[in-house]
């Protein structure tokens, strides 16, 4: 009796096992077009006057209002998701283009002051890559190279800020080596602060494999300031 008991509990352990191994191997669905919400001209507003009293998170709460205001689950599900990786920002898809294996999506980050569009590189490895994120770029490149060299001597605080994204014209893409792919995206060069003067504009490639796996960016050279 004993060892029937024993038995059937070791079936049930390898079973649960099973499951489990199963579960952790489904793939994450890939984000679509789906995700896209245009967002209505009255949105804002309203979730301004439902959330902004609360004492909870803005965003926690502007995120249930887009259900409310008839945004698709699956542009909630990637708001949500965007929320988690971003540390807590709100931002909607409004815009999609795919690239395969690596996808476009143009952010709407409502709450921001400044730069409301934002790019980001979907469905590769990692699962989103943000193209404002500074970090990422291969600056040191470009801060060694004589056209910035030259360029400090005219603007002495100058450096590499996110881009100034309009929503809707899309960065360059091309074949990269070994089956890869790359995008091309411009920045702008400003002498200091957000307001402060124009110094031109630098550009990166973001370099992908034939997986979609994010392999870093490069330095590709900078376009001259506009004439004073």
């Amino acid at each position: 009796m004993r060892y029937a008991y024993q038995l059937s509990t070791l079936i049930l352990f390898l079973s649960l096992t099973v499951c489990l191994t199963a579960q952790s191997k489904h793939p994450v669905a890939k984000f679509e077009v789906t995700s896209v919400w245009q967002i209505p001209p009255q949105f804002i507003t309203a979730a301004h006057a439902a959330c902004d009293q609360l004492l909870t998170s803005t965003a926690d709460c502007m995120i249930v209002q887009m259900t409310k205001a008839g945004a698709p689950a699956e542009a909630v599900s990637f708001t949500r998701e965007l929320y988690q990786e971003n540390h807590g920002e709100f931002g909607i898809m409004t815009g999609f283009q795919d690239e395969g294996p690596v996808a476009f999506a143009w952010v709407t980050y409502p709450l921001r002051a400044n730069t409301n569009y934002g790019l980001l590189l979907l469905n590769g490895q990692p699962r989103i890559v943000n193209v404002e994120d500074l970090k990422l770029l291969d600056v040191k490149t470009m801060k060694h190279s004589s056209q910035f060299q030259d360029l400090k001597g005219q603007f002495p605080d100058v450096d590499v800020w996110p881009g100034d994204r309009d929503g809707k014209i899309w960065p360059n893409s091309q074949a990269g080596p070994n089956g890869g792919i790359q995008f091309t995206v411009e920045y702008p060069l400003i002498n200091g602060c957000h307001a402060c003067a124009r110094a031109g504009a630098a550009i990166f490639n973001w370099n992908f494999d034939a997986k979609g796996k994010f392999l870093g960016t490069a330095f590709q050279g900078m376009i001259d300031p506009p004439l004073q």
